[in-house]
């Protein structure tokens, strides 16, 4: 635990700024992380449009998301996956950094880091391709889903429920908590329409669109409050 606290020899002055310094870098790695996740989920938003753009073939309402990654431009959609799994673990180490460290917290950015382990799974593993026999791939990617989504849902619910307990975060709790019940109706909405016939696949557009609202938000929140 070397370098963690101030030498206790110090005098009073030096202590505090001792205290101080350190104090400011751990906020420049809180603002740094903040930065890299907004950059990796920028990224994941341009790829999912283009991808939209370059497969028409895959009809909105009927497709998955997670159906780009079969055929081609395929690669792009394994970056998707890639990008949200750094964006993630970025952000849980930049909140972590911002002493949001409380039992409830630290279990929200534990969450994150699982979902961020179940994305690199969904990359190395694509799901099978529309109306073709399963595979052992194709399996693994269904289970890794469930994962990712379990724990992203949990994530949200604990982050955005610990955020009361840190003074630096309470005035973020009401958009933080709206954002997480638009996406508790997104799962809900996805949930409802995994019959045939039903548009599934807007409703996976739909929860994706929200998380990205969720996640965008709490890193430009973190961005902030790092350089206050």
């Amino acid at each position: 635990m070397v370098g963690k606290f101030p030498n206790k020899n110090l005098k009073p002055g030096e202590l505090i700024v001792a205290r101080e310094n350190v104090g400011q870098v751990s906020r420049s790695t809180a603002a740094a992380f903040a930065t890299a996740a907004i950059v990796c989920f920028a990224y994941s938003a341009l790829a999912l449009l283009v991808l939209h753009l370059l497969r028409p073939d895959y009809a909105p309402a009927t497709n998955f998301i997670s159906n780009y990654a079969v055929g081609r431009y395929g690669w792009i959609m394994t970056t998707w996956f890639l990008a949200m799994s750094c964006g993630l673990l970025t952000l849980a180490m930049g909140l972590y950094r911002n002493d949001l460290r409380s039992v409830v917290a630290r279990l929200g950015l534990l969450l994150l880091v699982v979902a961020s382990i179940g994305l690199v799974v969904s990359a190395i593993y694509p799901t099978d391709a529309p109306g073709s026999p399963s595979t052992r791939s194709g399996d693994i990617h269904d289970m890794s889903f469930l994962v990712n989504v379990g724990s992203i849902l949990m994530a949200t619910v604990l982050v955005s429920l610990s955020f009361g307990n840190h003074l630096a975060w309470r005035s973020y709790r009401r958009t933080a908590w709206t954002l997480t019940a638009l996406i508790l109706l997104g799962f809900a909405v996805q949930f409802l329409t995994l019959h045939k016939g039903m548009p599934y696949g807007l409703a996976n557009r739909f929860f994706v669109v929200v998380l990205f609202a969720w996640l965008f938000a709490v890193s430009f929140r973190l961005l902030a409050s790092s350089r206050e």
